[in-house]
């Protein structure tokens, strides 16, 4: 396979999504910081709920975005959690993945303290190829070719080939 074609992890996005401000966010994001040793930032509402009291703007969780050697570090212990086992759906048709890791205590070195409590977190992993900034670019932005975009198929035999992990159907 040609250079070009090679699929790569462009990034890793771990969120915790709390559903309120105050101290279980900060009980959050200090999870986050000790997970994957990097600063959070919080996450956000964009539209009203009146039913749940959301208002826009209102902070509602914290979120990490890993790249490199850190994102490919993270994700490795991150399956390790899984047991190697993926769901088919977990990928999307553009070849991303998302799944959940249930308990923060689950990865090595961390332990269970109960003025935190518990706290599960969604890994999403997005996979581009070489190349595909010119969709972001500043100059010259143009769409990714048809023939270039990575699809869920490619995406899974990656995953299989790179992090031998097992999709389950």
């Amino acid at each position: 396979m040609s250079d070009m074609k090679q699929p790569y992890v462009d990034k890793v996005v771990v969120n915790i999504g709390v559903g309120e401000a105050g101290e279980r966010l900060v009980k959050a994001q200090s999870v986050l910081a000790s997970v994957t040793g990097q600063e959070s930032v919080q996450t956000v509402s964009r539209t009203i709920n009146r039913d749940l009291g959301i208002r826009k703007g209102m902070p509602l969780g914290c979120k990490v975005t890993l790249r490199g050697e850190k994102a490919e570090d993270f994700l490795k212990r991150a399956l390790k959690i899984r047991e190697g086992r993926i769901q088919e759906y977990s990928f999307d048709k553009e070849g991303n993945m998302s799944f959940g890791v249930p308990d923060y205590t689950d990865f090595p070195g961390m332990k269970y303290d109960p003025e935190i409590g518990i706290f599960g977190m969604d890994v999403n992993v997005v996979l581009r190829r070489p190349g595909a900034r010119i969709a972001t670019r500043a100059v010259l932005r143009r769409r990714i070719p048809s023939k270039h975009r990575l699809d869920r198929d490619e995406a899974i035999q990656f995953m299989k080939d790179r992090f031998e992990i097992e999709v389950i159907e």
